[in-house]
């Protein structure tokens, strides 16, 4: 049998039956502190809990609203025609204004005014003199009429206010510039002082083929208005 020789290194690990530890802090000075072991770095879904929980309630909804949307019902070709026939343009039945509106020489009230429509000219193709005139696109309509200021305080007459409507619902602005080379319209930015009457005109410019059929007057551009029928 052979004999190991004995080492330095089993000299240190037993001495006298006594085992000793090892590791590099197994001999220590007593009071040097343990550097201590860094913490686990959690995640950031971990140090953000709350704002987690709203990203994944925008990311369902988000996917809800992806889902849903693509569960439209095709369109059918009638559907697809039924607005065009809706937008059909309107008849001379439908344009008519109620037969109970009030008419040509009958005296109507809108705010601060009382209008009365006396006489309707249809066909005019040029107002104006021979120096100064205008030429209608289509034909002029002369619409004359009293205005009456029934406040407590001036207001300002505005031909421009004015609508008229045709024989076909649509509806025609006030012409103020032909209104000016007119002799007596009295309807373009007119003060009327309470209790005054003027008498004036107001130009409209519509289709040669077209009929008036009614006109909206009003006190002012915000007013609501009032409708007098110009047929019988």
């Amino acid at each position: 049998m052979v004999t190991r020789p004995t080492t330095q290194e089993d000299t240190m690990n037993h001495t006298d039956g006594q085992t000793f530890p090892h590791g590099p802090g197994a001999y220590a000075t007593p009071g040097t502190p343990q550097v201590p072991e860094p913490p686990k770095q959690k995640s950031w879904f971990a140090r953000h809990k709350i704002l987690t929980a709203i990203l994944v309630l925008v990311v369902l909804a988000v996917a809800g609203t992806a889902l849903g949307g693509g569960e439209e019902a095709p369109s059918s070709g009638t559907a697809s025609e039924a607005p065009a026939e809706e937008a059909a343009e309107p008849t001379a039945d439908n344009a008519a204004p109620a037969e109970d509106a009030a008419g040509v020489g009958d005296a109507v009230r809108d705010g601060k005014f009382e209008f009365t429509v006396t006489e309707v000219e249809t066909g005019v193709s040029e107002v104006g003199d021979e120096f100064l005139s205008e030429q209608a696109q289509g034909q002029f309509v002369l619409v004359h009429m009293t205005v009456s200021n029934i406040g407590d305080e001036a207001q300002m007459l505005d031909g421009s206010n004015q609508t008229l409507v045709d024989d076909q619902g649509r509806e025609h602005s006030a012409n103020g510039s032909a209104a000016i080379y007119l002799d007596g319209s009295q309807t373009f930015l007119n003060d009327i002082n309470p209790g005054n009457s003027v008498e004036g005109i107001v130009v409209f410019d519509i289709p040669a083929d077209a009929q008036p059929a009614a006109i909206e007057l009003h006190d002012s551009m915000f007013s609501g208005g009032v409708t007098v029928r110009l047929t019988d």
